[in-house]
């Protein structure tokens, strides 16, 4: 079964990005975002091979429901095939802060991001 992308929401934009699913977070990722984003992750996360971007660039406010989201995305995608933009001083310094940081590395830019070592390219 393929992952379909939902239609856009509030607080998040999907879509496909040269093999990946791309969750662009935006705007207050708090309580009430978090509870509109976890159906929209797990099922992007749903399949054992996919490979999950999560964009920070368009959030304004990101707090430990935020980190919480980013944890569930990463425990659901143990084996390496997600991986984090941000660039944003006070959210990079909450991963550091939190150690989330070591576990799943930020990228300056998705393009960057898609460039690591592991992130096949592929047909969307």
């Amino acid at each position: 079964m393929r992952y379909e992308p939902p239609p856009l929401t509030r607080y998040l934009r999907v879509r496909r990005e040269r093999g990946h699913t791309v969750l662009e977070f935006r705007g207050e990722i708090d309580i009430a975002a978090a509870s509109e984003i976890v159906p929209h992750l797990d099922l992007a996360t749903a399949e054992a091979d996919t490979r999950v971007v999560i964009d920070l660039t368009h959030v304004e406010f990101f707090d430990a429901s935020g980190l919480r989201l980013l944890q569930r995305a990463r425990n659901r995608l143990a084996d390496g095939r997600l991986l984090l933009v941000c660039a944003h001083p006070l959210t990079l310094r909450m991963l550091r802060i939190t150690g989330l940081s070591r576990l799943l590395p930020p990228s300056p830019d998705l393009d960057t991001a898609l460039a690591r070592p592991g992130s096949r390219s592929g047909p969307d």
